[in-house]
């Protein structure tokens, strides 16, 4: 309430403010407007936080627009082992499709970046915390494989906070073993993988292919490692290192090649694909 001019009291009421107008940053809190934060890639213009962006938002962001032919989009999980746990693995794989509009965890296709023709995988972190089961291994293996036969050059962009998916057992395993070797005959004929590391990535994930690239990027201040650092330091008892697990500790421990902000990303891996001559 106020008082104009003239001595008149006028109310003033506040209107409704639209739900999903703002968004609130993980890492300090700061609340960003929704345009603002999507115009930044989702990167939080005060801390420089990189939150989770979808599959599709990656391709979209990496890819040159209109290139991504997907490769196995049909690809969907079975129930191996009849796993349940607070509800059935059918009900989670159903749930989280809904919740992502995928099939699976993984998304691999052909595409170009910046005109150069590129075999390109990206995980979710949605979908069953990006965790590798048997479509996304197999899924991964064959984008390896096409790489291989037609000799291009290979990105993957890794978000796992799952690791190997225990749902499926010893066949979620395996899925570490099965790219590797893949990604082994792939070194092999000279092709160039560039692997990209992103907030989370860890167990299987971390411990095989994510970390196997010829070119190691990461996106600032990810977590990235076997198991994570509370596990490690209640099952060790010590006072782990300060930053111990983001990507700046393991660049200063010789793990990764490279930090790589978020809206450089397409640039570096251009550059990197002419500078290894693919």
């Amino acid at each position: 309430m106020s008082v104009n001019d003239q001595g008149t009291e006028v109310i003033y009421r506040k209107r409704g403010v639209p739900e999903g107008l703002w968004v609130r940053c993980p890492g300090c809190q700061a609340t960003i407007f929704r345009k603002e934060a999507e115009r930044r890639m989702g990167v939080c213009p005060d801390c420089d936080y990189h939150w989770y962006v979808s599959a599709q938002e990656r391709i979209r962001q990496v890819l040159d627009e209109g290139t991504f032919e997907e490769w196995d989009a049909d690809m969907v999980s079975a129930d191996p082992i009849n796993f349940t746990d607070r509800k059935s693995y059918k009900e989670r794989i159903a749930d989280d499709q809904k919740l992502t509009g995928l099939k699976d965890a993984a998304v691999t296709g052909l595409g170009r970046v910046r005109a150069r023709r590129v075999a390109f995988g990206v995980t979710d972190s949605r979908f069953i915390m990006g965790s590798m089961g048997s479509v996304v291994g197999e899924k991964l293996t064959r984008a390896v494989e096409r790489a291989t036969e037609h000799d291009l050059p290979l990105i993957i962009i890794s978000g796992s906070g799952g690791g190997a998916r225990m749902h499926e057992g010893i066949l979620s395993l395996m899925q570490m073993a099965k790219i590797s070797a893949a990604l082994a005959r792939f070194h092999e004929a000279g092709g160039l993988f560039i692997s990209v590391l992103t907030n989370p990535t860890m167990g299987g994930v971390a411990a095989s292919f994510a970390s196997l690239g010829d070119l190691v990027f990461a996106e600032p201040k990810a977590l990235i490692g076997f198991a994570g650092p509370r596990t490690i330091k209640a099952t060790l008892r010590i006072e782990l290192p300060k930053g111990f697990q983001t990507s700046e500790f393991l660049l200063e421990h010789g793990f990764i090649d490279r930090i790589v902000r978020r809206s450089d990303l397409k640039s570096e891996l251009a550059r990197a694909i002419d500078y290894c001559g693919k």
